[in-house]
């Protein structure tokens, strides 16, 4: 046997980590307290029988007492004459005499000191004693025990305000950030758990290669970014990504959101922004996250406590200093988190603090795509389902959305008692997510129903008809949340958007309450919301956009307020133009909308008796009624363009055929 395999023996097998036991300090005070106590009750002494003082005078009469000790003019112990045996008997019984050979056996109440010495003095035979004794322990219990007591349910008090055995007021100041690490991590996100995010991960990903190869960076003199701003509005999956960096990196990944540091005590923030950089440069490299930073980064200055000191504004100043001020962070990066870039302060967006700030946006249809893949995993879906229909559905859905749309998918499917989730449990939770649950206990009258069919007819036709209007893809007249019927739309998702496409969006919405007019010669109040959008619309249009005939390329809109607000910089002769020019608009639109109506009057009222009668119609019922619309969107433009890239990687390029031609030869 060789050397090796003797030592592989000898090797003890190593143990399971199991939780360490901690030492506390409050069991060795109890010990200590409840060993003092012990001593004070128990001794050495012989147990001594407490007997009256009628009885102690017989006792004395009869010879039986051989001397007294008198114990603070009170009490009286008292001894019995050579231990007597026969006396012994007589006080304590045959069983116990012989316990009680040592020491004092009785004791006695003294009722008075005069009676007493009156009564000892003729009783020469007996020896008598006066001492003064103290009990230090009842004295030390009795003075000092109120303040102890006091203090221990302080500091039990503080212990529970504080969070436990790992906060009170002695810690109130330390970190509270999560550790991840190679040990404690049980289930590692990586970049594969996160679909779409194409840019944001290349970003992130860099740093993520630095901390693991840095050299390959550092011969060419590059230094590693000290932070990194992940921008995006809620539900697009920045706090994923981070949960990704930590799974990828194999560093040391402190995770805590910006709340955290904020205390009800002063200083206590400040103090937690040291105590983090000090655990993160002793276990350098190492990533810092800190979710929703504009809990503690608001711009400074522009909160209501105006010359107060605000605790917030502290905690602030000392994470800039320690993100870059004249200590060394060499190895610490931080990632930080938020929606709300617009009012953090400038000094922390500046290079060398947060050197990239990563923009998170919406998923396009392509990145829609790719989550849906990731979410419908765990789902039992037909066979037949089409992706590319879901991601066509939800335009303007976060990542977040879009897992809600699958969980809820889910449930109505097993609501239904079916085997799998199928296109139609997909439609209906897209539908209970935009427009609210289906109010079918609401009673409507025909000539309502007629009213909201007409209406909303009319935006379907005029939508169909118009080139640059978002394609139709379902009109509805059963009631959802505060609507009475809807037309769901697929937004094309534009990057830039013209003046035509503008009018034409603004033309669609105006269908509704112009077949209204047109079919029934009045209007009704059911085209609030419309006339609500139209009208932003066109105030855009003028206002921000300059595309008015009379203001043309002029904007008062100003980026550097906050909620697009602003103060009025114009006059009031330019506030009546634009008025006119808004008013233009909405009506050129409206007559417009009114001649496609009219244009198309029996198709538009075939339409409207088919969503009397079906209650909901979709996009075939549309085409079969008004044709083929001569158009092809934009969304499927992109999505037939993805297909043909996808096809060109699939098929091997002239030179591998070649070559796997010479190979087979």
């Amino acid at each position: 046997m060789s050397n090796t395999e003797n030592k592989e023996k000898k090797q003890p097998q190593e143990q399971p980590n199991l939780p360490k036991m901690k030492f506390n300090w409050y069991w060795l005070y109890g010990g200590i307290v409840i060993i003092l106590i012990a001593l004070h009750f128990m001794g050495d002494e012989t147990p001594m029988k407490d007997i009256p003082y009628s009885q102690f005078q017989q006792y004395v009469e009869k010879g039986y007492v051989d001397k007294i000790t008198i114990i603070n003019k009170e009490k009286a112990e008292v001894f019995i004459q050579g231990n007597d045996t026969t006396a012994l008997i007589e006080i304590f019984g045959a069983a116990e005499a012989a316990n009680h050979t040592k020491g004092p056996q009785l004791t006695v109440s003294i009722p008075s000191s005069d009676r007493f010495d009156e009564f000892i003095s003729t009783k020469t035979n007996i020896e008598v004693k006066y001492e003064e004794r103290k009990d230090y322990i009842d004295s030390i219990l009795w003075s000092f025990g109120p303040f102890l007591f006091l203090i221990l349910l302080w500091m039990f008090m503080m212990r529970r305000m504080g969070g436990g055995a790992q906060g009170g007021i002695f810690n109130v100041g330390k970190s509270k950030a999560q550790l991840f690490d190679k040990e404690t991590s049980a289930h590692k996100v990586t970049f594969k758990d996160v679909a779409g995010l194409e840019g944001a991960k290349q970003e992130v990903e860099e740093i993520v290669a630095f901390l693991k190869n840095p050299k390959r960076y550092t011969d060419l003199g590059g230094k590693i970014p000290k932070g990194a701003l992940l921008v995006g509005p809620p539900g697009t999956g920045k706090t994923l990504l981070a949960k990704a960096v930590a799974g990828e990196a194999n560093v040391p990944f402190f995770s805590m959101s910006g709340s955290d540091f904020v205390e009800m005590f002063v200083g206590v923030g400040a103090s937690r922004v040291r105590d983090l950089f000090r655990q993160a440069k002793e276990k350098s490299p190492c990533i810092i996250f800190i979710d929703e930073i504009d809990a503690i980064g608001r711009a400074r200055g522009k909160n209501p406590s105006f010359n107060s000191n605000d605790e917030r504004e502290n905690t602030l100043n000392q994470l800039l200093t320690e993100m870059d001020g004249f200590g060394s962070n060499s190895g610490v990066i931080i990632l930080a988190a938020t929606n709300r870039a617009d009012i953090l302060d400038k000094a922390l967006l500046r290079a060398g603090r947060f050197d990239r700030q990563i923009s998170v946006d919406l998923p396009d249809v392509h990145e829609r795509n790719e989550i849906f893949k990731v979410h419908l995993r765990p789902l039992k879906t037909a066979e037949e389902l089409n992706i590319d229909f879901l991601a066509k559905q939800t335009p303007g859905f976060s990542g977040a959305d879009i897992a809600n749309v699958c969980n809820e998918a889910a449930l109505i499917a097993a609501r239904k008692n079916k085997k799998a989730v199928e296109k139609q449990d997909f439609l209906d939770a897209v539908d209970r997510i935009i427009g609210g649950l289906e109010k079918k206990t609401k009673i409507t009258t025909l000539s309502e129903k007629k009213s909201i069919a007409t209406h909303e007819a009319g935006h379907a036709s005029v939508s169909w008809l118009l080139e640059f209007a978002n394609p139709l893809v379902k009109v509805t007249i059963v009631p959802r949340g505060k609507a009475l019927g809807a037309a769901w739309y697929l937004p094309e998702e534009r990057q830039l958007t013209t003046k035509e496409q503008m009018l034409d969006e603004m033309c669609s919405l105006l269908g509704g309450r112009a077949a209204e007019e047109i079919c029934f010669g009045k209007v009704s109040t059911g085209a609030l919301n419309d006339l609500e959008r139209a009208t932003k619309m066109a105030y855009a249009m003028v206002v921000y956009y300059g595309m008015s005939d009379k203001l043309k390329n002029i904007s008062f809109y100003d980026s550097t307020q906050a909620d697009y607000s602003f103060t009025k910089p114009y006059s009031d002769k330019t506030a009546e133009i634009i008025d006119k020019e808004m008013q233009s608009i909405v009506s050129e639109q409206y007559e417009r909308a009114k001649s496609i109506i009219s244009s198309n009057r029996e198709k538009h009222q075939e339409l409207a008796n088919l969503l009397v009668e079906n209650e909901v119609i979709f996009t075939e019922d549309v085409e079969r009624i008004f044709g083929k619309r001569p158009w092809v969107s934009r969304m499927d433009e992109l999505m037939n363009e993805n297909k043909n890239n996808e096809n060109k990687e699939d098929v091997p390029s002239p030179e591998e055929t070649n070559q796997e031609t010479t190979e087979i030869n």
